[in-house]
């Protein structure tokens, strides 16, 4: 039995590829690429040649089963997208499951990646994020997709074309409101750009010079909303401490900690 190996290529610049991935490209019998125009390029650059099979959204339910019966007879297959690691709001997703389903062996053969590199180079945070790839074209249902990331507080990552950009910011603008957004793209080339702004700053920019390239968007997660509590309240959950057998001291606590009203002002009350 053969080998699929999932090799990240570069998102921009073609010096990005590692030595391992080259290797690799090397030594498969074949390619499943996204584009095979766009392969042809790397391929060129470090004299490789090799086979290729035409593998993208409109055709993997075709190509899927011709591939892993290959791979099942022997040979090695590199999956490849157009930019970054395939799998990734990419269409090979679907032939990287079937590939486990079917028992073939799967082997990474990591590189860039628009997400990481885009959160990098932003200054948000990223210690939690979330990746939430392309909104649908269809209307209703990006607006179903935003309305769910409402509340959401960790960092969002899309993925965006110039010629939808306009629609995508009046839309997260109407549902999340004027959020802080740092809109990347034309990573590793040589125009690369970090713009940082808001919601409503991106659209008046862009509605002076139309965009342009390829865009990795990067918005602000809603911010914690604290509840107030009021001394009376504070008493009250000290109070139900301890009609459940807490002493006064250790209720006026917990009730502090909850509230973050001071434990003597809770304590104070309770005795009077």
């Amino acid at each position: 039995m053969g080998k699929l190996y999932v090799v990240g290529t570069p998102i921009g610049n073609l010096g990005d590829i590692s030595p391992r991935g080259l290797e690799t490209l090397q030594k498969v019998d074949f390619i499943a690429a996204e584009d095979t125009r766009v392969t042809l390029k790397l391929l060129n650059r470090f004299e490789i040649k090799k086979e290729m099979v035409s593998y993208f959204e409109h055709n993997k339910g075709l190509k899927d089963d011709i591939i892993i019966e290959r791979i099942l007879k022997g040979e090695s297959c590199a999956l490849v997208s157009d930019a970054g690691m395939p799998a990734i709001s990419d269409p090979g997703e679907d032939l990287v499951r079937k590939c486990h389903e079917a028992g073939v062996e799967i082997e990474s053969v990591p590189g860039p990646t628009a997400v990481a590199t885009a959160l990098a180079i932003s200054g948000f945070p990223t210690g939690r994020f979330c990746f939430e790839g392309f909104l649908s074209v269809n209307k209703l249902s990006r607006k179903e997709h935003l309305d769910e990331l409402k509340l959401e507080k960790r960092t969002m990552v899309f993925y965006e074309a110039p010629h939808k950009l306009q629609t995508t910011l009046k839309d997260m603008l109407q549902v999340f409101g004027d959020r802080e957004i740092a809109l990347v793209k034309e990573l590793t080339k040589i125009h690369e750009n970090v713009f940082i702004t808001t919601l409503s700053g991106a659209l008046a920019e862009y509605e002076i010079n139309p965009p342009k390239g390829e865009f990795v968007l990067i918005v602000k997660g809603a911010k914690e909303i604290k509840e107030e509590y009021t001394l009376k309240d504070a008493v009250e959950i000290a109070k139900g401490l301890m009609d459940k057998g807490e002493s006064a001291s250790m209720s006026a606590k917990e009730a502090a900690k909850i509230t973050g009203i001071k434990k003597g002002d809770i304590y104070k009350e309770i005795l009077n």
